[in-house]
């Protein structure tokens, strides 16, 4: 039976903050995200080379062998992209059910791939295009536009070695942040990987499949639920590629967060 694919609902990239505020979620072409962060087309692609030597994820609780990633963190504060010590990636149970409540630590991004003025450009794009998001909720004010912002960024390689590949094996969620920037890098050899977004409290949903490499989905995350479903195998070795930069005010989120936050708060008032 022949593979029923959407085509993803492309934005102009003058029209990315409007379709956030609007609908919860934008996508970009390739090339209207290069146009939107500045940059050539080619100077993304030089990144590609990173996901083929990426190391198994051994934090999968399904069982599973099919994903590989990296991740690094980062500060960016007035434009300037700050990288800080390597920290393990921490969910609660709220938002990721199956990895939810454990410390992961996931190997490090290579140095030579945020040192290039192309991942310092994408990162300071997202870091601006969350807070022109945030300025335009009711409750921002002047002092929170000097607040830095806190990103996590993760390469995945979702493979179908083991004949079929989960890209989001904790089902439909988010992810506990502000923004979601997933970046299709690449796709070959597979069937799936259809992208669905939903509403998080409303019927609205849209489904498509990324298939251009260096397309772009953005998501306000407090309003949108996404998934993206499982790939399948058209031919030996077939994978799907994609960058996601989470991007949150106030902290990361971690373990040592939330226990600082504990240290830090009041003792309950005793019962009378």
């Amino acid at each position: 039976m022949a593979q029923v694919t959407f085509s993803p609902p492309f934005t102009s990239p003058d029209d990315v903050l409007s379709q956030l505020q609007e609908a919860g979620y934008a996508v970009l072409s390739p090339t209207g995200v290069a146009q939107w962060m500045g940059c050539d087309l080619a100077d993304l692609t030089t990144l590609n080379g990173d996901w083929d030597t990426l190391p198994p994820d051994e934090f999968l609780k399904d069982g599973g062998r099919y994903r590989r990633r990296r991740h690094a963190c980062f500060v960016v504060a007035g434009g300037q992209v700050q990288q800080v010590p390597h920290r393990a990636h921490w969910q609660p149970v709220e938002y990721n059910a199956l990895h939810g409540g454990m410390e992961r630590w996931f190997a490090p991004m290579e140095p030579a791939t945020v040192a290039r003025p192309v991942w310092q450009r994408l990162l300071a794009a997202l870091a601006q295009v969350s807070q022109a998001t945030f300025a335009t909720q009711p409750d921002a004010d002047a002092a929170d536009a000097a607040q830095p912002w806190f990103l996590e960024a993760h390469q995945f390689r979702i493979d179908t070695t083991d004949g079929i590949g989960r890209p989001t094996p904790e089902g439909a969620h988010r992810d506990g942040v502000d923004l979601v920037a997933v970046f299709l890098v690449g796709r070959e050899g597979v069937k799936g990987g259809e992208t669905r977004v939903f509403e998080a409290h409303g019927p609205s949903g849209q489904r498509f499949t990324l298939t251009q490499p260096w397309s772009l989905l953005l998501l306000d995350d407090a309003r949108m639920i996404h998934e993206s479903t499982p790939i399948q195998p058209l031919g030996e070795g077939g994978h799907r590629d994609t960058l996601v930069v989470t991007c949150r005010r106030g902290n990361f989120q971690g373990a040592d967060v939330v226990r600082q936050a504990q240290t830090q708060a009041p003792a309950a008032a005793p019962q009378a």
